[in-house]
C-alpha cells in the first residue's frame, strides 16, 4: 500500500514538473530570470534564483524594455514599460530574458529588465509633499 501510495505522488509530482516546464517555454524560446551578474557589449551573465550561471549572447535585434512597477496606489497592472537600450542596464538589475537557442548559445529576443531602487523611485514619487 505505501509503495503504491509513494508511485502515485511520485507520478503527480513528475507531471507537475513536466507542465511546468512547458509553462516556460513557448514554441523554441527560452526565459531566463535572475539579476544581472556582468554586462559585455555582446552578452549577459545572469545569476538565476536557484545559483545558476547562464550567459546570454546579444545580437542587434535583441530589444531592451525598462520596466516600471505600479505605484503605491495605483492599479497592480499599471506597470510602466519604456524602450530601453543596453546602456541602461546595470549590474544587479533583476532581468526577464526571451531567448532562442542557437546551437550551444542562447539570443537575447527581449531583454525586460528593472533596477533595484524602482520600487523606492516610484514609492518617493506617489508621496505628497508636505
Amino acid at each position: 500500500m505505501e509503495t503504491t501510495m509513494k508511485s502515485k505522488w511520485l507520478t503527480i509530482a513528475l507531471a507537475l514538473a513536466i507542465a511546468g516546464g512547458a509553462a516556460l517555454a513557448h514554441g523554441n524560446k527560452v526565459h531566463i530570470k535572475g539579476k544581472i551578474g556582468k554586462i559585455d557589449a555582446d552578452s549577459l551573465q545572469v545569476k538565476t534564483a536557484d545559483g545558476k550561471t547562464v550567459e546570454v549572447k546579444l545580437v542587434a535585434s535583441t530589444v531592451y524594455v525598462l520596466h516600471t512597477p505600479p505605484r503605491p496606489g495605483d492599479p497592480p497592472d499599471a506597470n510602466e514599460n519604456k524602450p530601453a537600450k543596453l546602456a541602461d542596464l546595470a549590474v544587479g538589475d533583476a532581468v526577464v530574458i526571451h531567448a532562442t537557442p542557437k546551437g550551444e548559445t542562447l539570443e537575447a529576443d527581449e531583454v525586460k529588465f528593472s533596477s533595484p531602487g524602482a520600487n523606492k523611485m516610484a514609492s518617493v514619487a506617489a508621496k505628497p509633499k508636505a
